[in-house]
């Protein structure tokens, strides 16, 4: 393999801007004096919400896994060439990396192929990450492994910044979709902070769940197995255990609704009665109405005049399109380029 040696233990990197209790608690109490109450979809994932996540991903109602696998899979060889026509090392960042379901598809192949690059998986869970490279390292001990326990865009300019090799290319890997938690303005301000990160030639690929029918994408956020309700609610288990919260998670209940007109779906948790619940660290009282809600997450899907709207504001150029073959789901290869003028 050309892949590059790790050290014996690959240490866990981690940043002043991971999610940790003061930014949770920062969180709680401004999201729930809003109206409507909110609070953000990155809060999701403790141990208990990373594992509840990796069962969502195989129920079978949960399209985006599969397709997003399938895509990987029967594209790793054109990706491979996209990543290393030119002979150079990459390193791979993958945003968001979770248990690397899919991305490990990519790693054994390229380790096969003899190609040269480094993996640096970057999540807001360490113990999802913990775990992620303890079983890169026992599958493909000689992969140089970095992970990376930080917000996704300080990762992204500090890996860019200490470059293992100054003529290696970045190739930053954001699947799943996770795109879609963001608003329009806010993903392109993301993507385009990204894009500032990067040097031109730089690519990255990302996933994005396509706009079809409203029932396959209702019935994949209400799993039968009621995996998803237990992901939304166990948020509120974990603001009882950070903060001395004492909310009842039987008086709250899962709602899900989407939208094809604006192609977002939009995840709830909804008071079931008139409560009144207590969140002792922050010394705060939270008082809720019959049917009340606290908005949790936005998954938004797309079209591509808005990926490529998306590119264009940004300073990408949208190069490669895979999907799968229901076109349920779109992998989108990008080039960081140069001279951008967003007008």
């Amino acid at each position: 393999m050309a892949i590059h040696r790790h050290p014996a233990h690959a240490e866990l990197t981690a940043t002043t801007d991971a999610p940790d209790r003061l930014d949770l608690a920062r969180e709680v109490r401004e999201g729930l004096n809003k109206t409507p109450k909110r609070i953000s979809s990155r809060f999701f994932y403790d141990a208990e919400g990373s594992r509840l996540f990796a069962e969502i991903m195989h129920v079978p109602e949960y399209y985006l896994t599969r397709s997003e696998y399938e895509i990987l899979d029967t594209h790793k060889a054109d990706l491979l060439h996209c990543f290393s026509h030119d002979g150079k090392p990459f390193e791979l960042i993958e945003l968001g990396a979770g248990d690397g379901l899919k991305t490990k598809v990519l790693l054994e192949y390229f380790g096969a192929q003899n190609a040269s690059f480094t993996y640096a998986p970057v999540d807001i869970s360490a113990d999802a990450l913990r775990e992620l490279t303890t079983d890169i390292q026992s599958q493909w001990p000689q992969l140089t492994v970095n992970p990376q326990h930080a917000e996704y865009l300080t990762a992204i300019a500090q890996l860019s910044q200490r470059r293992a090799d100054e003529s290696s290319r970045l190739v930053v890997l954001f699947l799943g979709s996770n795109i879609g938690n963001f608003a329009p303005a806010e993903a392109v301000d993301f993507f385009r902070t990204i894009s500032e990160a990067l040097r031109p030639g730089d690519l990255m690929l990302t996933g994005f769940d396509l706009q079809k029918h409203p029932a396959v994408i209702h019935a994949a956020y209400n799993d039968r197995q009621g995996l998803t309700r237990a992901f939304n609610l166990n948020l509120l288990r974990r603001i009882n255990r950070e903060l001395g919260a004492n909310f009842n998670l039987s008086a709250f209940d899962h709602y899900e609704t989407y939208s094809p007109e604006t192609g977002e779906a939009r995840s709830y948790l909804v008071s079931q009665k008139k409560q009144t619940v207590t969140i002792e660290d922050l010394q705060q009282t939270v008082s809720f109405e019959a049917g009340e809600v606290i908005h949790t997450e936005i998954s938004r899907k797309f079209t591509r005049p808005d990926i490529e709207h998306l590119a264009r504001q940004s300073g990408f150029a949208l190069t490669k399109w895979f999907t799968d073959c229901k076109h349920y789901f779109a992998d989108v290869l990008f080039r960081k380029v140069g001279n951008v003028n967003y007008a």
